[in-house]
């Protein structure tokens, strides 16, 4: 059944048109694959990013990230901010299975680049991870290394949002998180480039929701009578775009992802984690590519801000579209997490 997403309830963010599938899949190339482990108190899961459908490896991608508020345990940003590259699929789970998701990236890498007969001594995976303990028993690290070589054989343009995969057992707002995503169409000149985001969202505090500039979570924090919590949890974000964007350049706009969040009504606690990983498929790199010197081309400074402006519009659909598409939920406490949607 067809999932009713937040433009569905009559709500639409910004002016830019989106893509077919109003998700970060309008990009060409980009697909993403899930898998969803719900048995007893494990409820969790893994959900990956796949840039292109070739080799990363050994034809890298131009890619950046920004950390906003760094509580968190992403793997292999250090390497992205140095060299401004990609080379594995991008990977989002919880916190404690960041290690065991690692490696089903490794491993899944390792064995593409045996089959084509190339020697692999040092490999960067890409993965983060929000804390999904309210739900999920998080300390049985149910996801394995199979669980990620199965999201990535099933990734397509289609996929589900809420709570599924990666976003399972994540809570937003003090209300069911998720997965979720958003993308938008522009003209540069006279091209036309899409921008995709998606989202891993277990972040905010329910009193400080705003919709449309409405500060709904009041109301609904009235309605179910619970108490204040502060902001706690994370959000990741992965930003995909067809626009060709030096490394610097990409930074620049996931700089700008915290501007969609802040209209919802996040101020960035001291416990929630902000990672923003980001990568423009207009660039590729072949290992083997043997001269000194590489051309690349790339959109000229002030030609940006309506890149700027759609990332900061997609964001705030994104994380919208996590929320109504979540079911209510259940927490290991016995409380309730419930869906937006209930109040929209």
């Amino acid at each position: 059944m067809k999932q009713k997403r937040i433009r569905d309830f009559g709500i639409e963010i910004g002016h830019f048109p989106c893509g077919a599938h109003n998700k970060i899949t309008d990009v060409p190339g980009v697909t993403v694959g899930q898998v969803t482990l719900r048995k007893g108190e494990i409820q969790t899961g893994v959900t990956v990013v796949m840039p292109a459908q070739d080799n990363l490896f050994t034809c890298k991608m131009t890619a950046a990230c920004h950390v906003l508020n760094g509580f968190g345990k992403t793997t292999g940003l250090l390497q992205i901010q140095e060299l401004g590259c990609l080379e594995t699929p991008i990977a989002l789970t919880n916190t404690l299975n960041v290690g065991l998701v690692s490696d089903g990236l490794i491993q899944y890498t390792l064995t593409r680049c045996r089959a084509e007969g190339i020697e692999v001594t040092s490999i960067n995976p890409i993965v983060a991870e929000c804390n999904d303990s309210r739900i999920n028993a998080i300390a049985l690290r149910a996801v394995t290394q199979q669980h990620v070589w199965q999201a990535i054989a099933q990734a397509g343009e289609e996929f589900d949002e809420g709570a599924v995969g990666g976003g399972t057992g994540m809570v937003c707002f003090g209300l069911k998180g998720g997965i979720g995503s958003a993308s938008r169409r522009l003209r540069i000149g006279e091209k036309e480039y899409t921008l995709g985001i998606l989202v891993q969202s277990n972040f905010g505090s329910l009193e400080e929701l705003r919709i449309e500039g409405k500060q709904l979570g009041l109301e609904i924090k009235e309605k179910l009578a619970q108490h204040s919590e502060p902001e706690k949890g994370s959000i990741i974000a992965v930003v995909a775009t067809d626009a060709p964007l030096s490394d610097r350049q990409l930074t620049r706009l996931l700089r700008r992802v915290p501007i969609g969040l802040a209209r919802l009504g996040s101020y960035t606690g001291h416990g929630s984690g902000e990672v923003f990983i980001g990568f423009s498929t207009a660039q590729r790199w072949m290992e083997e590519e043997k001269s000194d010197v590489l051309t690349v081309d790339v959109l000229r400074e002030e030609k940006l801000d309506q890149l700027f402006l759609a990332v900061a519009d997609a964001t705030e659909e994104a994380v919208l579209n996590s929320m109504v598409t979540a079911e209510a939920t259940e927490g290991r406490k016995g409380e309730t997490f419930h869906s937006l949607k209930e109040f929209l």
